[in-house]
């Protein structure tokens, strides 16, 4: 079990990501792609993405990356660097730029664990080696052209949608209350956030520096951290995969409301979708439950559920159950759709 032991003032610097974490993701997933996991929700993912990688011949230049990356147990802390929080390319120069004394550190740990598993060159790396460092970063972005990029959209919206769970959460009952939604994964106790199903007995004692928690599309069912202390404070947790990573209808297809901005927004998006239809758009735009939207628009709640499962279907929104309320959000295309 982890324990992580919060003061007055870890509470009140504690804070969640802006939005799904590019390298948290890319290195989440190759856990679940090397695993033995029967998820039929991620079936569909695994055998599209080991196919694509064995047709582009690009497994064995991922050898290493897999290598750090095993299926079950520890990997390095030096993968997923705080600064990837700014962007894949920020996370992917401070890979590069990692201290030799955290590679040496986070190598000897893995190689404990895992002594058949690396190849020749994670001794280079754990020497510093600049080369083998740029070969690493280069094979992360391969691999999240396949693995990552074609469902970007359907990750960052249930990160989103997750986001928005956990702000109402906050609003409802502060940072204890947010840290109470996080169950059944963890739970909230007395001013200590237990992990149960935590591979180790450990404690994390924040000593004032808060904690960051991360929401993940790929993080499996039982929250993650970073095993050095002495790094800042984090927490990945799993978010609900919303069906999966099925491609979006019209997903990435840069659809515009008819009209463009020669229209108001809501006219052109009328036009499009049907006057209920796009207000119901609207009104999801901050996130709202089926009620809200009742409400807001002065119709049935049975309407607004109907009028939500059609944008739904759509791409344009996605809906978590939370309790006995459905809260929606849109989707980057439903994004694109209102803000175009």
């Amino acid at each position: 079990m982890l324990r992580i032991f919060f003061s007055s003032e870890d509470l009140a610097r504690t804070r969640v990501a802006p939005a799904a974490d590019p390298v948290w993701e890319l290195v989440l997933s190759l856990h679940l792609l090397q695993g033995r996991s029967r998820d039929p929700v991620m079936a569909g993912w695994r055998r599209n993405v080991s196919g694509g990688l064995r047709r582009e011949n690009t497994l064995a230049r991922l050898r290493l990356l897999f290598a750090l990356n095993p299926p079950r147990g520890y990997f390095p802390d030096f993968l997923t660097p705080s600064q990837s929080v700014h962007g894949l390319d920020a996370g992917l120069d401070a890979v590069r730029s990692t201290p030799v004394a955290a590679l040496e550190r986070d190598l000897t740990l893995l190689a404990a664990e895992n002594p058949l598993s690396l190849p020749g060159s994670a001794s280079a790396l754990a020497r510093g080696d600049s080369e083998v460092l740029g070969h690493l970063t280069e094979s992360m972005r391969t691999y999240r052209e396949t693995a990552i990029e074609p469902y970007w959209g359907r990750v960052q919206a249930a990160v989103e949608a997750d986001r928005i769970r956990r702000a109402r959460a906050l609003l409802d009952g502060g940072v204890e209350g947010l840290l109470a939604s996080l169950r059944p994964a963890s739970r909230w106790d007395a001013g200590v956030l237990e992990v149960p199903d935590y591979p180790a007995d450990r404690e994390l004692h924040l000593d004032g520096r808060g904690l960051f928690l991360v929401p993940s599309f790929f993080c499996a069912r039982t929250p993650v951290t970073l095993l050095d202390p002495e790094l800042a404070p984090v927490l990945v947790y799993p978010v609900d995969r919303l069906g999966g990573l099925a491609p979006a209808p019209g997903e990435g297809a840069g659809l515009v409301p008819a009209g463009g901005r020669g229209e108001s927004g809501l006219e052109a998006l009328a036009a499009l979708l049907g006057r209920t239809r796009a207000s119901v758009l609207v009104a999801v735009g901050d996130g709202c439950s089926t009620g809200e939207v009742a409400r807001r628009l002065h119709i049935s709640a049975a309407a607004a559920s109907q009028h939500a499962t059609v944008l739904r279907n759509a791409g344009l929104l996605v809906s978590h159950r939370d309790r006995n309320t459905v809260l929606h959000s849109l989707t980057p295309l439903g994004r694109a759709l209102l803000d175009g």
